[in-house]
């Protein structure tokens, strides 16, 4: 049961019922395409007549178009209707630490050109000049990809839904920090900027096709560099006054834990971050260690799962720690949430099958009810790129989102 807000409402009018039909046609076709009008009608439950008005208009609009032609037993052949990404494609960005990657998808998210990357600049004025020099290149060189329609940047950090802002990113070392109408201005398109975690978990709900589970209430954790955490709630991405709801990886596991980069201590993430998982298997702070020894500064978790598969005790512990960290953490999240389902991405996850066992026995033990410690989890592979596709789904989910009502 959700209140109407007295200050903040849209009236019913002749037109609202159509608007939601609209809508719900239009993710329809994006969920079962190709999909004929017959068919459209039939999971809809209305008069083909009234699919047909619907449908007409979409094609008018150019964001549905008729296709291929099907068979029949009896009667007209049905023509089969696609969401029209056709000559039209989105340009995804993905900021982290060391790294920037680029890809470019389609309207319905299907990648169009291979992914590409630079060293990340942590000065924004010089990353927002790169990266728009990189986004026209690789619109100039592959034509065939249409026209773009936007670009969509994720951050690891807390983003200002209004300005878009980066209000604080503590792995950049950003503050206050302005990209989006920069950006917009280098490249001449339209730009949107959300948190990493938000982005990931956008990418799920964008992707389900048929699954009422993974639309519904589903939390997205990725662990990186930092740890994001985008939180849905009845197939809405939950914000906050602020758009910084969902911040779990700086709710603290221990006030007098170790030194986090958002400046406070015991945070999740100063626990299960790749810094802190490598930090336990070298037996120092290696954030603070400058300079960093040689092993230290190009060891990376793929090579810490590796010796850990050999058998190297060191390795082992260190992320046996991490899977309980993790899970103590997760715990928090569904003691608050509840969701159906958690979703887990990020370097670790190549080591799921190790530290399975850990994270649940870790989730169990701070869960308060035995169902809430069975709560779905599933792991999200680094092939996914659910950022990338997350920064893609900034741009085209809005034309599938659902028309406020009330």
């Amino acid at each position: 049961m959700r209140k109407i807000n007295p200050n903040n409402f849209h009236v019913a009018t002749r037109g609202t019922s159509r608007e939601i039909n609209r809508q719900i046609a239009l993710n329809l076709v994006r969920t079962h395409q190709p999909i004929s009008r017959a068919d459209l009608a039939r999971i809809m439950g209305v008069r083909r007549g009234a699919v047909s008005l619907i449908v007409n208009d979409l094609l008018a609009e150019g964001l549905i178009f008729e296709g291929a032609t099907g068979e029949s037993h009896r009667g007209r052949k049905p023509t089969f209707l696609y969401i029209d990404s056709r000559e039209r494609c989105v340009v995804a960005v993905d900021i982290r630490v060391t790294r920037t990657s680029l890809m470019v998808t389609d309207l319905i998210g299907r990648q169009l050109v291979a992914t590409s990357g630079f060293p990340t600049d942590r000065d924004p004025k010089r990353l927002v000049a790169e990266l728009s020099k990189r986004i026209k290149k690789v619109l100039s060189e592959h034509k065939e990809v249409g026209e773009c329609k936007g670009v969509g940047v994720v951050v690891p950090g807390m983003v200002d839904r209004a300005t878009s802002r980066v209000i604080h990113a503590p792995t950049l070392g950003w503050r206050d920090v302005e990209i989006r109408e920069s950006l917009a201005s280098a490249t001449g398109l339209p730009v949107h900027v959300e948190n990493s975690g938000k982005a990931c978990a956008l990418a799920q709900i964008w992707a389900a096709r048929g699954d009422a589970a993974a639309t519904g209430d589903v939390v997205f954790v990725s662990v990186s560099d930092g740890i994001g955490v985008g939180i849905v709630v009845n197939g809405e991405i939950l914000r906050g006054r602020h758009n910084i709801a969902g911040e779990f990886g700086h709710v603290p596991l221990s006030i007098d834990g170790p030194r986090c980069p958002c400046g406070a201590t015991g945070c999740w993430e100063a626990y299960i971050s790749n810094l802190a998982t490598l930090s336990r298997y070298f037996g120092r702070n290696l954030r603070e260690a400058k300079p960093a020894a040689a092993e230290a500064a190009t060891f990376t978790i793929e090579d810490l799962i590796v010796r850990a598969r050999a058998g190297d005790a060191k390795a082992v512990a260190a992320i046996e720690a991490t899977a309980r960290y993790l899970g103590l953490g997760l715990a928090s999240i569904v003691n608050a949430v509840d969701p159906a389902r958690i979703y887990i991405g990020g370097e670790i996850i190549a080591a799921w099958d190790l530290i399975e066992p850990d994270v649940r026995a870790a989730l169990a033990e701070r869960a308060l009810s035995p169902d809430a410690a069975k709560t779905e989890i599933r792991v999200v592979s680094l092939e996914d790129q659910p950022r990338l596709r997350g920064a893609a789904a900034l741009v085209t989910a809005p034309a599938f989102a659902a028309p406020p009502i009330a």
